[in-house]
């Protein structure tokens, strides 16, 4: 069965969302009024309609309430200019209870039923009595959300070790599995230091060239085969999977740069053997 969808965002770097066009006017950009698990917020059109498969949805489809008027993202304003008095009173709350958490940001629902405090913390908190004092202060629904070191970092941003903003508060809108068999396929240093990012984990651009990676290396010679060159047979000392190129020594010790394409033949080390047979 085929759905119709319209992709919506919350954030200027979050995920993206499926909801039902419920025959309403959308082009990239609006903004639109919807119903979430944590209430009614305001979206932008990141996605005009299409059409998807029912196993690509990975929730109940809801359909959107609303093209959002001027007064609604007016609302939303204002509740944003609110957050940093939020952020504020909810640091000086943490502190009177004691309690070993971090906080990275708070959201009012555009409805203003509902506000949602995310953190980080090592373990779990105990933190019904800061519920009620933060219920008491604002005089809302409260909802605390912890969040793992990726998303903490999400939040707060700051500069990578490229000198650049940091991906996924600027543009990422997902996480996607980065492993240590990815950096080892770059030839990276394995160092965690060189390797991991603010928030602690893998950095998430070591999976940009990785497929790159991976494709080059089918046709590229591995280190300490033989291959042959004008000056005769060498063996393989080091290579750059990027440019398509290796270092070779000959059999008298001189070394030569070569472009993979311009070798005369790579021999397998199964060949190899073979001729010392």
């Amino acid at each position: 069965m085929k759905n119709e969808v319209i992709g919506i965002r919350f954030k200027t770097a979050g995920k993206k969302y499926y909801f039902e066009p419920n025959n309403i006017a959308l082009e990239y950009g609006d903004f639109v009024v919807v119903e979430t698990i944590r209430g009614i917020e305001l979206g932008e059109v990141i996605e005009t309609v299409k059409t998807i498969e029912e196993a690509e949805l990975i929730a109940t489809l809801k359909p959107i309430i609303r093209k959002a008027t001027p007064n609604d993202i007016k609302n939303h304003q204002d509740n944003q200019l609110d957050i940093p008095n939020v952020m504020k009173t909810c640091h000086a709350l943490v502190t009177q209870h004691k309690l070993e958490m971090k906080l990275l940001s708070a959201e009012y629902t555009l409805d203003r039923s509902k506000l949602i405090i995310y953190f980080n913390a090592e373990g779990r908190i105990d933190f019904r009595d800061l519920v009620k004092d933060l219920a008491n202060a604002f005089k809302v629904r409260i909802e605390l959300r912890q969040v793992g070191a990726r998303d903490g970092a999400k939040f707060l941003g700051g500069l990578g070790p490229c000198g650049y903003l940091l991906c996924c508060n600027t543009f990422l809108g997902e996480f996607e599995t980065v492993s240590i068999k990815m950096a080892k396929n770059q030839n990276l240093s394995l160092n965690p230091s060189n390797i991991s990012g603010l928030c602690g984990k893998l950095l998430c651009c070591i999976r940009y060239e990785d497929e790159i990676y991976s494709q080059h290396r089918l046709t590229m010679p591995k280190q300490y085969s033989t291959v042959k060159i004008p000056e005769g047979d060498a063996r393989v000392i080091a290579s750059n999977i990027i440019e398509r190129s290796v270092k070779v020594e000959t059999k008298d010790g001189s070394t030569y740069h070569y472009k993979v394409d311009d070798l005369l033949e790579i021999k397998t080390f199964d060949e190899v053997e073979n001729n010392n047979e």
